[in-house]
Formats: structure tokens, sequence, C-alpha cells
């Protein structure tokens, strides 16, 4: 079993990777967050894990990184560490991708445990998030295009962070304090008109080819992705 364990702090990752070791892992170990995210974009790993605070990337953005790329073989399941253990911080690390967490200080024995549970998890399809589809919209996520009825979308970043986001969450009403957060990563501002400004422009991206309308406007609740068909 091959474990990727990314780690800066040179005593903390020692003393894992040798406890590690002992058990019979082969411990990869990357000091900072950039030779962590090369290791794991490159190579095959059974579990990875990572400290949240990191000089180089952090472990969100390695985290977000590999989370958007499963269908290059990064689907492994992944460990978050941190001293910053309050709920709000590990409710950001799981919905970034992390599938443990645990907070320092820890016991190498609860440590052990949960890295074994994580080795014992089937690994998803390798295939899964190569593109999203929904009737005839399809957005290809290792070429980075999108498409409606067979004629390419040209999106801005935004535009396609906005079309993957309600891809991934078919035909639910998004409130506008959700593609907030989960687009822009903005807290809750009644003032602001960005979503709106930036549905209406890929609305008209999307219906452009005289195509049906695609987003469904949901009266003071939000937007939904809800193509006919």
């Amino acid at each position: 079993m091959r474990i990727l364990l990314i780690e800066d702090d040179r005593t903390t990752a020692d003393y894992l990777a040798k406890g590690l070791r002992e058990d019979g892992w082969v411990v990869d170990l990357a000091r900072d967050g950039k030779e962590g995210l090369f290791l794991a974009l490159n190579e095959s790993f059974d579990v990875i894990v990572t400290d949240r605070m990191l000089p180089g990337p952090d472990g969100i953005t390695i985290l977000r990184a590999l989370r958007a790329l499963r269908a290059a073989k990064v689907a492994t399941p992944v460990l978050m560490l941190t001293a910053l253990s309050d709920v709000d911080r590990r409710v950001e690390g799981l919905e970034a991708g992390a599938d443990d967490y645990l907070g320092k200080p820890f016991a190498f024995a609860e440590f052990r445990a949960r890295v074994r549970a994580l080795a014992r998890r089937p690994a998803a399809p390798a295939a899964e998030d190569t593109a999203l589809v929904l009737d005839d919209i399809r957005m290809d996520l290792l070429r980075r295009t999108a498409s409606r009825a067979g004629r390419t979308l040209d999106l801005h970043p935004t535009e396609w962070r906005l079309l993957e986001y309600m891809l991934r969450h078919p035909r639910e009403v998004l409130t506008r304090t959700m593609l907030l957060e989960k687009v822009w990563d903005f807290s809750f501002d009644p003032t602001t008109n960005v979503v709106d400004v930036h549905v209406s422009r890929l609305r008209r991206k999307l219906e452009a080819g005289g195509e049906p309308p695609a987003i469904r406007t949901v009266r003071g609740a939000g937007y939904a992705l809800d193509p006919p068909g």
C-alpha cells in the first residue's frame, strides 16, 4: 500500500512517516504544497494525507485541484490534518473534497485507524467526472470545452464555474446565496446583483443558437438549470 504524506513540519512528518513504514506502508513524503500537488497528480496512491496549512498551495487548494481532476486518476481518498479544528474549518475541508479530517494534536493510533479505514474504501470510477451532461448541454472537464446541441460555448471563467456548478446540481433550485458562496466564494451580500448579471449572460450564450430556455428563474428563490427534455 502506498501513501502520500504532505506535511511541512519536519518533526510531525518524520514521526508519521516512521510509524506508517513500520506498519508496512510505502511512504512518499512531500514537505510543501507544490511538491505534494505534483506527486498527487502524477503518481498513484492508495491514500493521501495532507496538512491544511502548507507553504505553496495549501491543503484546501490541493484538495480542490484534485477533486476538479478526478478523471485524471486522482479520486484517491484524502485525510486532512490541521490545528484549525473548529466546525467551520472542518466543514470547509470536507466540502473541498476531504474524505476525513483529523485535528492536531492526535494520537498515532487514531491516525493509523483513520488511514486504514480510508484504504479499505472502494476506489471511485476513474472516469466519473470526465464530463458533465444534462440533455443537450455538455462540459468536457479534461479538454475544458462546453457545448449545447453540438454548438461550442465561449464561456468566460466565471461563466464556466457557474455552468459547472449548475450541471453538478441539475434541475435543483440554487439560491443566489448558494451561488455566491460556491461560484464566487463570497459571503451573502443582499445588495449585489453579480449573480443575476452572470446568469443572464450565461443564459444568452446557452440560447444563442435558437435552443429553448435552459435556465429557469424561480421567483423569490433563485435559478435552476432545467432544459426541456
